[in-house]
């Protein structure tokens, strides 16, 4: 495998927690968990607006990276509540009801800075 390319936000926290919001490694791609955050650092109003702005970001990373959100195969969604799955779940499906990667949607009983949904994604570039 050659080098990897490593992908950054802009968030403050990567450098000083020391991670990327993505890493393309081959021709794989690896999105960090992503918090549907606003640019001026606060929180849409709920799950659905929460994960929308999740994926917006997500695409972004993607595409730095050279991928599209059509190659996504695998997507993780974290709940802080179940109670929010029909919603993050609508808003992932208005993005990948066609693409239709593998996905693990779970409740993971709180998420860093109170948000209430966190995506992960891995894409592979044909």
């Amino acid at each position: 495998m050659g080098k990897q390319q490593l992908i950054s936000s802009g968030s403050k926290w990567e450098p000083v927690i020391g991670y990327s919001r993505a890493v393309r490694a081959g021709n794989t791609v690896y999105v960090s968990g992503t918090v549907g955050v606003n640019p001026d650092g606060s929180a849409p109003d709920g799950a659905y607006a929460q994960t929308r702005q999740a994926l917006s970001i997500i695409k972004a990373a993607l595409e730095k990276a050279g991928a599209k959100i059509e190659d996504v195969v695998r997507t993780r969604v974290f709940l802080a509540d179940i109670k929010d799955f029909d919603d993050a779940g609508k808003a992932h499906g208005e993005v990948f009801s066609e693409i239709r990667p593998a996905l693990t949607m779970l409740a993971a009983g709180g998420l860093v800075g109170g948000f209430l949904v966190e995506v992960e994604a891995v894409a592979v570039i044909p």
